[in-house]
């Protein structure tokens, strides 16, 4: 299998299996979004909950130029640590939302 559907295969069973996890958010709507032609994928929560609006971004990740880029982790296991463990290498997964100057740091690639 081709590297590009290996990462698009390993993100949306990450995602997966992270909403999955937090399933009990009963009347709160978690929406799996996998666009596997521009390769955007994102988990959403929606709804309204003790008469309030929920609406956000929990994960975004993209794929650009062969590498894995998180461009927003709202978890608490960390979905890069998620992918390494399914076999992606950490030199191909950016922490994209760290600025540019500290991905070298991070332990995962610059970008």
């Amino acid at each position: 299998m081709e590297k590009l559907e290996q990462y698009q295969k390993y993100i949306q069973q990450a995602i997966t299996e992270y909403a999955n996890l937090d399933s009990a958010k009963d009347e709160i709507e978690q929406q799996l979004i996998f666009d596997t032609v521009c390769n955007h994928y994102q988990l959403m929560y929606v709804g309204w909950k003790n008469r309030r609006r929920h609406h956000g971004c929990v994960l975004h990740i993209d794929i650009k130029n062969d590498k894995i880029w998180i461009q927003h982790d709202g978890t608490e296991i960390g979905l890069a640590n998620e992918l390494v463990k399914l076999g992606v290498p950490k030199e191909d997964i950016v922490l994209a939302f760290h600025e540019p100057l500290v991905r070298q740091y991070t332990g995962f690639g610059v970008g």
